[in-house]
């Protein structure tokens, strides 16, 4: 399948079709796992320095707990990332997320008031940004995290433009 271009739609053989699904960029998988190594890796040696000195070297071994959370954290990360993905279709657009409990949100074009794109300053130095979708209905706001900026600016200009053209066909 090509992810590439802003295609509606995939055919497939019996005649029927599919939407094209896009998933996250990879840096978003970076700066979430260096994230977790960083605050945990801190808080790790801030417990075995504190036991260490309060409670004797054998209550130190403790500070491993946070090593283990990290490795823990580290695989549900990947899980998390690869379970992410978006797809643009001719009356709306698809967000998919969930391991556990799968979480599938459908957003039409002609219900979006406003499309933002955010950066944090962590999401800035990773070149990441967010999209964020309002509608009139609050529990149906999405938002797809982590694109690349050039990504996150073109769906926010492609979903403006399909959103404003079928507000006005209403």
């Amino acid at each position: 399948m090509e992810t590439g271009s802003p295609q509606d739609t995939g055919a497939r053989g019996d005649g029927t079709t599919e939407p094209v699904w896009r998933g996250l960029p990879p840096g978003l998988l970076r700066m979430r796992r260096l994230l977790l190594v960083v605050w945990l890796g801190l808080l790790a040696l801030a417990l075995g320095v504190l036991l260490g000195l309060f409670a004797g070297p054998a209550w130190a071994a403790f500070a491993l707990l946070p090593l283990a959370l990290a490795a823990w954290g580290w695989v549900l990360l990947g899980r998390n990332w690869r379970s992410w993905r978006y797809a643009e279709r001719a009356d709306d657009l698809l967000i998919s997320r969930g391991v556990l409990w799968r979480e599938e949100t459908v957003v039409p074009y002609g219900r979006m008031q406003l499309v933002e794109v955010t950066s944090g300053p962590v999401e800035r130095h990773f070149g990441l940004a967010s999209v964020q979708l309002h509608t009139a209905a609050a529990a149906t706001d999405a938002t797809i995290p982590g694109l690349d900026p050039a990504e996150a600016e073109r769906l926010r200009d492609r979903l403006t433009e399909l959103g404003e053209a079928r507000s006005a066909g209403l």
